[in-house]
């Protein structure tokens, strides 16, 4: 079984709960999402959250347009600092303004 394959007919009815509100509710939720809670996010996590590819994170990342940090071995995007980027570009001139 996959991890997302679930019987939900019989959690369902362990809940007491129709399967297409559970249905409804799991798919209102989104399983892509991550976890809220993270702090630090890797370049694949914070490029997800953007709506970019990891390659052009990594260029933005390598010209300072976005916070980055090493841990160790590893590089980690704070997780403020995608929010700083995204705030930053709204006044970009390519971002700001619909076509």
């Amino acid at each position: 079984m996959r991890r997302n394959d679930l019987p939900l007919a019989r959690i369902a009815h362990l809940l007491d709960v129709p399967e297409d509100a559970l249905r409804s509710l799991i798919a209102d939720h989104g399983s892509d999402s991550g976890d809220p809670t993270l702090v630090a996010l890797t370049v694949e996590e914070a490029a997800r959250r953007i709506g970019i590819g990891r390659t052009k994170l990594y260029e933005y990342v390598s010209s300072g347009e976005i916070a980055s940090v090493k841990i160790g071995s590893l590089r980690r995007i704070p997780a403020e600092a995608v929010n700083d980027f995204l705030t930053r570009r709204l006044g970009a001139s390519d971002f700001g303004a619909a076509a």
